[in-house]
């Protein structure tokens, strides 16, 4: 580089990027070339696109010659850079199909990411590389930066990065990038594992400059002298020395004993009054840190019992980000990720009153209820009336009456003041009544509850799950995520469909209140700009009018921790809560229950034949060629007509046998008897017992008799109100 040529003033703007910023860590060198007249920042160098490094590096500035500089400048003059608006953007989207030009600052301001290795490529905010969120789901996420210490939301984003190695450091980029500058190659790392190698590949890939240099500190003159002084000072309050405070004989008592814990405080022996014989001596603000005791003091013991109030779930402070980066963890089976939220169940249960079918107040008294502990399993008891319309034989059975009130705490959630849309395609709504009751934070968190015990949600809109987890990641809301039938959907699609400049201001001037409201309210010049106007009005219509409601929810999402359960899986849990139900086969019914065979030879070579009939049975019934459904069949096996989603975690359905007590030396007595035998069930346990019978046809009959007896167990009634709260009852179950 030529001589003389660094900048020793800040207000000189950068030919390339037009900014006069000057931060080495986050633009790089700020050079002037005075007898060109040339002032630049490094990086701009490096990530501009039409410039190479030709010469050596003592030509030019660092190896790129003065004349390629000018025609970049020139090059990037007749380039508008898509932010800014503004000429010059000399840095291109790495991506052929993209045409997006950007100034570096620019870039920066706008999540870009410049990856500073190879040919230095840049990728704007839609086609950068991610970061993939694969962490063990029993490790709890950070809540400060790794580097700074200050608090950091653990969410993936452009501002956010984690180390690849460890999962557990988490840095905001800033502090990650000028780590980078004052470490250099040789020692940048990871601040908690202190892996280097993996973690500097993965910091370069997602744009941090490191430069190819000793560490800032290495470089000082005498950086270090001061570890090699030895604190040499008497600090009692009063010194006997008559040499004064800082001399130290080598024994005796007035040789100088520093602090044992902190060594930057001393005393003299004869001064604290300390026999020729100790040497371990502690400070009084050492003393008075360890209770008096020479060793580190240990941290009070924390109740194990943690307060879930409102007040104190909350641990997200801002709103996700529309554009931040998630990868979903494909490397756990279902049955895993669930159990994760199961196995926080306590063995103390909650009682749930429920008045009639006010599932939601019943559900809301919960929640609200001072003592509320979230990790008690529910023990439903519903009014005299209400538990009437159970069929007599299901009255008592605690786990038909929870899976009843979950699934109409559900459906009556669904249809609460705070969603909106259609039914089973549901956004959130904004009411000021519910902000005001905090109704977002208690529908959340009896969400999250209904979750862990095993209903069904399936009614979100692909719109709200993408609102709160941001997933698919990278993919802009539309007008397909708004909700229909609105007025406010109305007034956007009427701007979209405008074919002409003429109608687009039309509609615009039709909705100006709206567009005043989401501070669209501009004058269009060309008919292209109705996309930025209707992306504007699709981004106010969901985010930013419903940021508070959105993050009460979130957090109400929290209890549990299904929150970040969501955001470690967020492919499996878009199934569960925008999906209605998993549709049931005869595979999906077969795989639900384990088969538990008898240990006894005898009895097992018996039970073997019955899996095929009963695997058999189920295509019957699957394809039409039974008396009864498969919906029939699981209402009868565990009280629910569709398959719960932790279901098969807790407890495990399971499927067992029960024998013929007669003798098997008759077999056409036997088989006379064996039609008595009839399979039996118990849904609060989700076992099924099989019948042992020697033929499919015997074995068929029997299932079909009793699953059908059973269907029919309701009595008849004369009102058909109550008959038919009884067959809404039975179809909830």
């Amino acid at each position: 580089m030529n001589k003389g040529c660094r900048s020793q003033t800040s207000e000189e703007r950068c030919v390339l990027c037009r900014s006069s910023e000057d931060d080495p860590a986050m633009f790089g060198e700020k050079i002037t070339l005075k007898e060109h007249n040339l002032t630049l920042h490094y990086f701009c160098l490096l990530t501009s696109s039409g410039v190479y490094q030709r010469g050596k590096e003592n030509e030019g500035v660092f190896g790129f010659l003065v004349d390629d500089i000018k025609q970049e400048v020139h090059r990037a003059a007749r380039l508008t850079c898509c932010y800014c608006r503004k000429k010059g953007a000399c840095v291109g989207c790495n991506k052929r199909s993209c045409r997006k030009s950007v100034h570096f600052s620019c870039g920066r301001k706008n999540n870009f990411i410049f990856q500073f290795r190879g040919l230095f490529p840049s990728y704007c905010q839609d086609h950068s590389p991610t970061q993939s969120l694969c962490v063990s789901s029993n490790l709890s996420l950070p809540n400060s930066c790794s580097i700074c210490l200050e608090a950091i939301e653990p969410v993936l984003s452009y501002s956010i990065l984690k180390c690849p190695c460890c999962h557990a450091s988490w840095f905001h980029r800033d502090c990650v990038q000028r780590q980078a500058h004052s470490a250099g190659l040789f020692f940048f790392r990871c601040t908690l594992c202190n892996n280097q190698d993996n973690f500097r590949e993965e910091m370069l890939r997602m744009g941090i400059f490191i430069p190819e240099r000793d560490a800032s500190w290495e470089l000082e003159a005498n950086a270090f002298s001061e570890l090699l002084e030895v604190y040499q000072h008497c600090d009692a309050p009063i010194c006997q020395c008559n040499n004064g405070r800082t001399h130290s004989a080598k024994l005796g008592y007035f040789e100088l004993i520093r602090c044992c814990l902190c060594g930057s405080r001393g005393t003299h022996r004869k001064c604290s009054e300390l026999k020729l014989d100790i040497k371990d001596w502690a400070c009084s603000e050492c003393t008075g840190a360890t209770d008096g005791k020479a060793s580190l003091v240990t941290s009070p013991k924390v109740s194990s019992r943690r307060s879930w109030s409102k007040r104190h779930l909350s641990t997200i402070h801002s709103p996700i980000s529309s554009k931040r980066p998630m990868t979903s963890v494909t490397n756990s089976s279902p049955e895993v990720i669930l159990q994760t939220l199961v196995t926080q169940l306590g063995p103390h249960s909650a009682q749930v009153e429920v008045s009639g079918c006010q599932a939601l107040q019943a559900g809301l008294n919960l929640v609200r209820s001072p003592d509320f502990e979230p990790t008690c399993s529910l023990s439903v008891r519903f009014s005299k009336e209400q538990e009437d319309m159970f069929p007599k034989s299901l009255q008592d059975n605690e786990e038909v009456a929870k899976q009843y009130f979950l699934k109409l705490l559900v459906q009556q959630i669904q249809s609460s003041v705070v969603f909106e849309g259609p039914e089973g395609c549901k956004n959130l709504s904004l009411d000021s009544l519910a902000l005001r009751e905090d109704l977002y934070f208690d529908i959340g968190c009896l969400l999250a509850l209904c979750l862990v015990h095993g209903a069904l949600i399936g009614f979100f809109s692909p719109g709200l799950f993408q609102c709160l987890f941001n997933f698919p990641a990278n993919c802009p809301l539309s007008i397909d995520h708004m909700t229909p039938d609105m007025q406010l959907t109305h007034n956007v699609r009427m701007i979209a469909e405008a074919e002409t400049l003429s109608d687009l201001r039309d509609a615009m001037i039709s909705s100006w209140q709206f567009l005043e409201l989401a501070g669209c309210n501009r004058l269009v010049n060309r008919l292209e700009e109705k996309e930025e106007v209707v992306e504007d009005l699709v981004s106010f219509t969901l985010i930013t009018r419903m940021q508070l409601p959105l993050q009460r929810f979130r957090e109400g999402l929290q209890t549990l921790g299904v929150f970040k359960q969501v955001q470690l899986f967020p492919s499996f849990y878009s199934a569960v809560f925008c999906e209605a139900e998993t549709p049931l086969t005869a595979q999906t019914l077969s795989k639900f229950f384990t088969i538990r065979l008898s240990e006894q030879q005898e009895k097992l070579n018996k039970e073997t034949p019955i899996v095929s009939f009963w695997r058999h049975f189920l295509v019957e019934c699957e394809v039409g060629r039974a008396s009864i459904s498969l919906q029939d069949l699981l209402l009868f096996s565990t009280g629910a007509e569709k398959l719960p989603v932790l279901g098969p975690i807790c407890p495990r359905p399971s499927i067992s046998f029960f024998h013929s007590a007669s003798s098997a030396d008759d077999d056409r007595e036997e088989e006379s008897k064996e039609v008595c035998l009839f399979p039996r069930s118990d849904p609060s346990s989700y076992s099924l017992l099989l019948p042992v019978c020697t033929s499919y046809v015997a074995f068929k009959s029997s299932m079909e008799q009793a699953v059908s007896h059973h269907l029919h167990l309701l009595p008849a009634v004369g009102e058909r109100g109550a008959d038919q709260q009884k067959r809404n009852i039975s179809n909830l179950l």
